[in-house]
């Protein structure tokens, strides 16, 4: 597999970490997440989903929440990169005036999604974090779903090409992770994976880091935290077990 030479893209702080999802109502409550979660050491980054985006626009979330922390922000717009293939320089060229540093894309559209998808995210300087799959039992087709099984190898296999070093596997499916984690080193140098489906969803860190060795490992965690009655606490509890593994 041939790996397209690598831009300065953003980078996390650590090995492994924890990327809190601001998945939250309002930007009041996602400022104040950040604020007791961004000096916890092994917090590496937050998740911007659509939550926010919709309500206040792209550029106006991000502008609020880079007042309160300079860590890295990836955007996640549930789910981009299922599209035709122009739609990408459009989409990675609006999220990188909005000044966010990453972009969650989910290419399922073909070959030519993952190239154009990935591809202009690296050229427009933004962190390509590249998934395909969700942690839901009647997401492939072998649990009845309609996406074939094989999708996720196929689609980071492409999306190395376009320069992707950093991927998406879901936490509560040990087998996966296990799966992706052995298969990726030996095509990528040094390669990232973050890992949803921590808590509510089934996973938990230590049984998805164990099996994702030879992989920077980084938990994707929503409702585990910004649930939680002390969220600052929670981070801790969280990054100190990812941490662990660094």
């Amino acid at each position: 597999m041939t790996q397209a030479k690598s831009k300065c893209l953003p980078a996390m702080a650590t090995t492994h970490g924890i990327v809190p999802a601001l998945d939250v109502e309002t930007m009041s409550a996602a400022k104040a997440l950040i604020e007791a979660t961004t000096e916890v050491e092994g917090v590496v980054a937050y998740k911007l989903g659509l939550t926010l985006t919709l309500s206040a626009g792209l550029k106006t979330a991000v502008a609020d929440l880079r007042g309160v922390t300079e860590l890295p922000i990836l955007y996640d717009h549930q789910k981009a990169g299922p599209d035709v293939p122009d739609m990408a320089g459009k989409f990675a060229t609006v999220c990188k005036d909005a000044g966010v540093d990453g972009l969650i894309l989910f290419p399922l559209a073909g070959p030519r999604a993952v190239d154009r998808f990935v591809g202009e995210a690296v050229n427009n300087g933004l962190l390509p974090v590249v998934g395909g799959d969700l942690p839901l039992e009647d997401y492939n087709a072998g649990g009845g779903g309609y996406v074939v099984d094989n999708s996720l190898d196929k689609i980071f296999d492409r999306s190395i090409s376009a320069g992707a070093t950093h991927f998406i596997v879901p936490g509560n499916n040990e087998k996966k992770v296990r799966h992706h984690a052995n298969r990726l080193p030996e095509r990528v140098s040094n390669p990232s994976i973050f890992i949803p489906g921590i808590g509510p969803l089934g996973g938990n860190i230590n049984d998805a880091f164990k099996v994702a060795k030879g992989c920077n490992a980084y938990a994707v965690i929503g409702r585990a935290i910004y649930g939680a009655k002390d969220p600052g606490e929670a981070a801790r509890l969280f990054a100190g077990d990812a941490l662990e593994f660094a």
